[in-house]
């Protein structure tokens, strides 16, 4: 087994003592916020971390990896952490177990939400390196080790210094699409293994891969980014019509509703939902079945296949960027705002049920 991390738990600093939350408006740093103001506020902070990332204009990342790269996954085994101090603290937020050297898996392990933050960025640029670069590999599925909670949306807690720091990828893209993209190209095999929710950067990793399989009762896909003034950012704008259709396409999204697993089939949003306890022994064999076949012929037919199916990475640019617009305007810093009050990232109730917590926003 590998292990290389990802971040993400709820921060001590939004607990609902008025003493605390004194004591924290205090010693919060002022913040230039995406429309021009100066705000002493941690969620305005943390709005600003996910604006930022299209400013960052550094050289892209490698597309290979060094020694040191590579030796850092190595071989761990994939346990539950109790929940650290900050959404993005956890050090081993993607765990890497090589099953056999033609067939991985990467498990998500940032209880106690599985949210994505600036953190997790590097770490899976990490992974998805080594898939492009492995020649042995040639399936890897993506599960998650926090019941559930697949992998969640992004953080809105850490600083702007966070996100602006973080390179460009290979592709000119900035760094989550850049990754998403270029695992949708990879010659290797992509699976999602979805128990627990898969919400915004859970379901565009999900789209990204080259196939969904998800537990009937326990899975919950969602783009829930328009019910909180955002436009999504991880492609599926591009990716949701190729699969559902152009009408399911904008239900999910307009809609930004929670799709269960039975749902979620019907529509073509995964491969198959099937009963939880069928679901690991059915991608496993199929993972296995697809890692005895050769190497070369998975690739050219996979190749061919993204040919004809695949959006084009200006696409998926203009899904990012208009993201990067919707996420600075005032409407949505009230909604994201509104949420973190309710306990997004805190509270289990409100990540479970973000759907109808988003509904119930108001148009202040």
């Amino acid at each position: 087994m590998s292990s290389v991390s990802l971040s993400t738990v709820p921060h001590g600093r939004l607990e609902k003592s008025p003493l605390r939350a004194a004591a924290l408006e205090k010693n919060v740093p002022t913040q230039r916020n995406f429309i021009g103001a100066n705000r002493h506020s941690a969620v305005s902070a943390g709005i600003l971390a996910v604006a930022i990332m299209s400013a960052s204009a550094a050289p892209a990342v490698g597309a290979e990896l060094s020694a040191t790269a590579l030796a850092q996954i190595a071989t761990t085994q994939v346990t539950a952490k109790t929940m650290p101090q900050s959404a993005t603290s956890s050090t081993n937020q993607v765990l890497v177990e090589r099953r056999t050297p033609s067939y991985w898996r990467v498990t998500f392990n940032n209880p106690p939400f599985n949210i994505f933050g600036p953190e997790t960025i590097p770490q899976l640029n990490t992974v998805i390196t080594a898939i492009e670069n492995d020649p042995n590999l040639k399936v890897v599925v993506f599960d998650s080790a926090v019941p559930g909670f697949f992998l969640t949306h992004y953080d809105f807690v850490p600083p702007l210094s966070d996100s602006t720091g973080l390179p460009s990828g290979p592709t000119g893209l900035h760094p989550l699409p850049d990754m998403l993209v270029r695992l949708s190209r990879a010659p290797v095999v992509s699976i999602s293994l979805i128990r627990g929710r898969a919400t915004g950067v859970g379901s565009e990793l999900a789209l990204a891969s080259d196939m969904r399989f998800a537990s009937r009762e326990k899975a919950i896909l969602s783009q829930w980014e328009v019910g909180a003034a955002l436009v999504p950012g991880g492609g599926p704008m591009a990716r949701l019509p190729r699969l559902v259709g152009r009408g399911r396409a904008l239900e999910i999204l307009l809609g930004a509703d929670d799709i269960d697993g039975e749902l979620a089939e019907r529509y073509g949003y995964v491969n198959r939902s099937m009963p939880d306890d069928q679901l690991d022994g059915f991608v496993n064999a199929l993972a296995m079945r697809i890692s005895n076949f050769d190497g070369k012929a998975i690739a050219d037919t996979k190749r061919l296949v993204d040919f004809a199916s695949l959006p084009s990475d200006p696409e998926i640019a203009a899904g990012w960027d208009a993201f990067i617009t919707s996420v600075q305007r005032p409407e949505a810093q009230a909604k994201i705002t509104q949420l973190m009050k309710l306990g997004l990232q805190t509270n289990g109730e409100i990540e479970r049920k973000l759907g109808h917590y988003t509904e119930a926003l108001t148009q202040d």
